[in-house]
């Protein structure tokens, strides 16, 4: 029972050291507080709309503020730190504050509401809702909710994309109680499912297809071969059909045209025609002669 009475004394002490932080620094635009224990020391983040008025002139006001922290609630070795806010109107402790402050200026709830939504929506959230409760228009308590986009009651997208602030607003009536809930604009919900482009999905593919195939048998290191690869067996395809078709019908026909026009080409150049018939028919006789021969010496021999 010690530790658990422990553990609830230290986030008793967290949440009044909140509650004063947000009365401390309403003027700057309270956006939440984290408090975190390290070995160094309690840290403590403050996220704020205008830093300048929390840290004061040479730190006055932030030496205030750690002296309250170590002294008042006992937190030791505290470390403030200010943080500026990115965009406060997608804040919601912030714009919870803004709006109850509009009602106590006399805005009409209605009017209020809708122009927080409005203001919140047009910044990029994903989805709003404001809820005033209180006695709005006569003596009943009533509650009216604002209500636009996409909004998650329950479960982890609501811890992780959701995010909750609330503000009292203290009118004649009574006080009214100020929630508004925003949705994150880069919120991703499990439903939603992305499907790639034809050329997303073929991109990283392409590259890999080549350099699996072609490097075995290759002396070459991997590197150029992934550069030339691309590029590569559209020219191989190439070289490949002009190898095929031109050249085994050049090696057939070339040689056997050839003699016969050098042939016919030499003596119609060098020698004269009146020659050249005689030069023709010479080897005619030839070689009527030879075959005579043999027979003549095939008949002695018998």
């Amino acid at each position: 029972m010690a530790g658990e009475r422990a553990f609830v004394d230290i986030n008793v002490k967290r949440a009044l050291l909140r509650e004063y932080l947000k009365e401390e620094v309403k003027r700057a635009g309270f956006g939440g507080a984290d408090i975190q224990r390290t070995p160094m020391g309690t840290r403590v983040t403050l996220y704020t709309e205008r830093p300048g008025l929390v840290i004061g002139r040479k730190g006055d006001s932030i030496k205030a503020l750690t002296d309250a922290i170590q002294f008042d609630f006992g937190f030791d070795k505290p470390q403030v730190e200010v943080v500026e806010v990115e965009n406060p109107n997608l804040n919601a402790q912030i714009m919870s504050e803004k709006l109850a402050s509009a009602l106590e200026r006399g805005w009409h709830f209605r009017r209020a509401g809708h122009s927080t939504v409005r203001r919140i929506m047009d910044n990029g959230a994903r989805g709003c809702q404001v809820i005033i409760s209180g006695k709005l228009t006569g003596q009943r308590h009533r509650t009216e909710k604002f209500k636009e986009g996409h909004i998650k009651f329950c479960g982890e997208p609501k811890l992780q994309w959701m995010e909750e602030g609330f503000t009292p607003a203290k009118l004649k009536p009574g006080i009214i109680g100020v929630k508004v809930q925003i949705m994150h604009p880069k919120a991703r919900l499990p439903d939603e499912v992305r499907i790639s482009d034809a050329k997303e999905a073929s991109e990283p593919v392409v590259p890999v297809e080549p350099v699996t195939v072609t490097p075995a048998g290759a002396d070459a290191p991997a590197e150029p071969v992934q550069t030339e690869k691309p590029s590569g067996p559209k020219k191989k395809k190439a070289d490949a059909k002009a190898v095929e078709t031109p050249e085994p019908e050049a090696e057939v026909k070339v040689p056997a045209e050839e003699p016969k026009k050098k042939k016919a080409e030499a003596p119609a150049k060098e020698i004269p025609a009146a020659e050249a018939n005689t030069q023709a028919e010479e080897p005619k006789k030839d070689e009527s002669e030879k075959p005579t021969e043999g027979a003549n010496d095939a008949v002695k021999t018998e």
